[in-house]
């Protein structure tokens, strides 16, 4: 459209001839160079109304209406056109589907369970299958066969989960033990991981619910000195090959002679700290030599037989091996704390 004066004619022209260059686009260049021509800041729709000053007083108004009416019409046209919403074949797809979707957030194991894994992968190369076994158990199996006499405060019941006379959650992963040498013939190597339960207050350094791993190796003549080398073994391993190890007495009804073990504190090496209580030792399992009240209890000829048995608190590992001082954090499912595993 040439420029000059503002006319009823002129405008109807201009929009005529940007109605048909609009319904023409078909990609972004030439949508580009129709915004620039009709709706830039010097485009044809704002220089139209630069035309009202040769406009008789009396059509000012009107022809001005008109102009803004038009250039707010191509505007809205413009911006709901088929090339920009996709409605037509021509149109540029919206979104490219042969881009790589976008990455979903990845989880990991829980941190007792990356414990749990790494002690069982080395005891499983150490010559150890896996045996499992129910955390319902009978009073049995879960004290009489492990020579836990009647009188025994673990049979305390503030200490035990019963469901009944006869039946409870069990304490420990030993009861494993006494159903794997029932059920096989020596040599047994058996490891038991698992979930142990007892009634205990709920506290930084204590829950009522923690995980073990308890081991059970039986065959003719094993002695407490393939006991040691097995201990003295998995903690070089599992620790670092230089950790000090400290083997002390103790006691357990279904080990004689038993026995803990306590590794070098990793972090002060010795020296002592808040987390060794300034020992500069930390106890991570007990163990001993299979009890023959224990081994009869399993079906095995304790004449013949000899073994040992040693167990060890995956949740104790983890606060020491993290460097977390409660307990409670492993079972909140907070996703921050989760995250750092």
């Amino acid at each position: 459209m040439a420029e000059g004066a503002l006319t009823r004619e002129s405008l109807d022209l201009l929009e005529q001839e940007a109605r048909r260059e609009l319904a023409a686009i078909a990609d972004d260049g030439a949508a580009e160079a129709f915004r620039i021509r009709y709706l830039g800041k010097k485009g044809t729709l704002r220089g139209a109304l630069k035309g009202l000053g040769g406009v008789a007083p009396e059509l000012r108004r009107e022809l001005g209406g008109k102009a803004n009416a038009l250039a707010d019409d191509i505007e809205q046209r413009f911006a709901q056109a088929p090339w920009r919403t996709g409605k037509t074949s021509a149109a540029k797809p919206l979104f490219d589907f042969s881009l790589p979707g976008l990455p979903l957030p990845r989880g990991s194991l829980h941190p007792l369970m990356k414990i749990r894994e790494e002690v069982c992968g080395i005891l499983i190369t150490m010559g150890f299958d896996v045996a499992f076994g129910p955390e319902v158990e009978s009073d049995f199996y879960n004290f009489e066969a492990l020579n836990f006499p009647k009188h025994h405060p673990a049979r305390d019941s503030q200490d035990t989960f019963l469901i009944s006379d006869t039946m409870l959650l069990r304490t420990h992963t030993s009861p494993v033990q006494i159903r794997v040498m029932q059920n096989r013939t020596p040599p047994i190597r058996s490891i038991m991981p698992g979930r142990v339960y007892r009634n205990e207050e709920i506290s930084s350094r204590s829950y009522c619910l923690f995980h073990q791993v308890e081991g059970l190796y039986v065959d003719e003549g094993v002695s407490f000195a393939d006991l040691k080398g097995t201990l003295l073994a998995f903690c070089r391993r599992f620790f670092d090959p230089q950790t000090r190890i400290k083997i002390r007495p103790s006691f357990f009804p279904f080990t004689e002679p038993s026995v803990e073990a306590d590794v070098e504190c990793f972090l002060c090496h010795g020296k002592g700290c808040s987390i060794c209580k300034q020992s500069g030792w930390l106890e991570i399992l007990g163990a001993g030599m299979v009890h023959p009240n224990v081994l009869a209890a399993g079906g095995i000829d304790n004449e013949k037989y000899t073994g040992f048995a040693f167990g060890m608190g995956i949740e104790r590992i983890a606060l020491l091996k993290f460097g977390i001082d409660d307990i409670r954090l492993f079972y909140e499912n907070d996703v921050k704390f989760l995250r750092q595993f």
